[in-house]
């Protein structure tokens, strides 16, 4: 039974699948339409501006999930230890303990990564300094907080990186748990 889809918000969940499967430039019609059900005229009527929208809406998505879930809470809890804590878990969610590519970061590393530049840098400089925010907070002396961050969140990529790779979510989780004690937090 085909999909209904009521909004462009609907169909960004597949779209966001599809361009992690595919990269940017293997993210085809086909593999677009098979994933999301929809005919190429619903596709074009949601995105009139093609391929290239549909991953500017995914990346805008992207960004409000994390903005909500990960920066905002870091910035802004009185508890630094815990919004740490909540960001380690949502990332683990999000990512799916290592089964699901960070779409941020493989375009970052694709031949399309230009094209999207200012918005990735974007996304790991204010993960970055909410992280490092969150650390001055917690008691780190600022430039401290900003290695510890920087280190963070290179983790978090590259643990993502080497569990695909590997084909082992273990690395992901070993690599987590490992971070959570470099944070400073408790077991």
């Amino acid at each position: 039974m085909p999909r209904l889809v009521h909004t462009r918000e609907d169909v960004l969940p597949a779209l966001g699948e599809v361009f992690r499967e595919h990269g940017f430039e293997g993210a085809s019609l086909a593999h677009i339409t098979a994933r999301t059900g929809l005919g190429k005229g619903s596709l074009y009527y949601f995105f009139p501006g093609g391929k290239e929208e549909m991953a500017t809406a995914v990346l805008d998505h992207i960004d409000a999930w994390f903005e909500t879930e990960v920066f905002a809470p870091l910035r802004t809890e009185a508890d630094a230890p815990a919004a740490i804590a909540h960001m380690l878990e949502a990332v683990d969610r999000y990512f799916r303990s290592g089964n699901r590519v960070c779409l941020v970061g493989a375009l970052a590393l694709g031949v399309t990564r230009d094209r999207f530049a200012a918005r990735l840098a974007g996304y790991f400089t204010a993960w970055r300094a909410a992280l490092a925010e969150a650390l001055v907070r917690a008691g780190h002396p600022p430039a401290v907080a900003q290695e510890m961050a920087e280190d963070g969140v290179a983790a978090i990529q590259g643990a993502l990186v080497i569990a695909r790779a590997l084909d082992d979510t273990g690395a992901f989780t070993r690599a987590m748990a490992r971070l959570r004690d470099r944070l400073g937090l408790a077991p």
